[in-house]
């Protein structure tokens, strides 16, 4: 029996989260082409190839690809590409520091121990992860960072790490148990992964995770972001902007003493 888990929309295919192949000694091709053939006729079509494969967490991709042979047990996690970036990795440098963000998908069997996990994994990374609720897009997340990598850079950190620094920016607060318990990783919520350093460290973290991944920015959190920091109608007014919201809540990070 191999277990065949769906992420984000892959999910509408079978309208389930997960189902069980009774077939042995398959390889992901051949899975593949046994999904297709199988899916209920009034759901959703999807592409065979632009798929993302992880067996027993690890990316077929660093294993056989699509002749990755499968045995019985295995689990196989199977995320679609969306095509126009929104499932691509997303990467960008801020002062000569490599940067990659992706989104988890709400589960109840992630909790703050496995950010601790991932930071002994990975020691060489600076890793930190805010509840998505909170981050309205990834120009928001850009901006905070440059802020925490500028503190760094002139030894004005508002904490002793920078991960922690990065944290207090988002939730516009200096104390760290606050910024825990609003902004930190909650059951059943999605949570935004920051991720800084060597290119080859967040390759091999991309692999780690990937299976746990979601389409990131695809809900707006505007009205939970005016409520958190009480931002009303006629403060956006003052702001001239074409983000007047975004602005303010990187001036809200920036003038944290």
């Amino acid at each position: 029996m191999i277990t065949v888990n769906f992420t984000g929309g892959a999910k509408k295919w079978f309208n389930s989260n997960h189902i069980d192949i009774d077939k042995d000694e398959i390889n992901i091709q051949q899975l593949v082409q046994h999904l297709i053939e199988i899916k209920p006729k009034d759901t959703i079509e999807f592409d065979g190839r632009n798929l993302l494969i992880a067996v027993n967490g690890i990316d077929s991709s660093a294993l056989g690809g699509f002749d990755t042979k499968l045995k019985p047990n295995d689990v196989v996690n199977i995320i679609p590409i969306i095509h126009g970036g929104s499932k691509q990795r997303i990467k960008f440098k801020i002062l000569n520091q490599n940067v990659e963000i992706c989104e988890f998908e709400r589960t109840k069997k992630i909790d703050i121990s496995f950010l601790d996990t991932l930071r002994v994994e990975f020691p060489d990374l600076i890793i930190q992860a805010i509840s998505s609720d909170f981050i309205l897009s990834k120009d928001h997340v850009k901006k905070i960072l440059l802020l925490s990598l500028s503190a760094k850079k002139h030894n004005i950190l508002l904490s002793k790490k920078l991960e922690t620094d990065i944290l207090l920016r988002f939730a516009g607060t200096t104390q760290i148990s606050g910024a825990i318990q609003n902004l930190g990783i909650r059951n059943n919520q999605n949570f935004l992964l920051i991720a800084m350093g060597k290119n080859t460290s967040l390759n091999n973290l991309h692999k780690r995770i990937f299976s746990h991944l979601t389409v990131p920015f695809s809900t707006t959190n505007v009205n939970t972001l005016k409520k958190y920091f009480k931002i009303y109608k006629n403060d956006l007014n003052t702001i001239n902007s074409k983000t007047p919201l975004e602005d303010l809540l990187v001036e809200k990070a920036s003038i944290l003493i």
